[in-house]
């Protein structure tokens, strides 16, 4: 059960990662407009403006899961 709910955070956490690495990526390649030079896209900031505000402590927390859960796990 432990490692069950161990890869399915680590999914969670990847498309998290690829979610901020995308807003990033569009912001500077120049496909979304970025008027205050922020890396986030403006079209995204009223959407999804908690993710952004809590990006560090979201990550950590998922990292922090992620350890937890490998301590109680079999797969190491």
């Amino acid at each position: 059960m432990i490692n069950s709910f161990l890869i399915i955070v680590i999914v969670f956490t990847l498309l998290v990662l690829i979610f901020f690495w995308y807003a990033r990526y569009a912001s500077k390649s120049g496909f979304a407009l970025d008027e205050n030079k922020n890396d986030i896209p403006d079209s995204w900031e009223g959407k999804f403006n908690f993710l952004f505000k809590f990006k560090n402590i979201i990550i950590l927390l998922l990292g922090v899961l992620i350890g937890y859960l490998l301590s109680l796990s079999s797969l190491l």
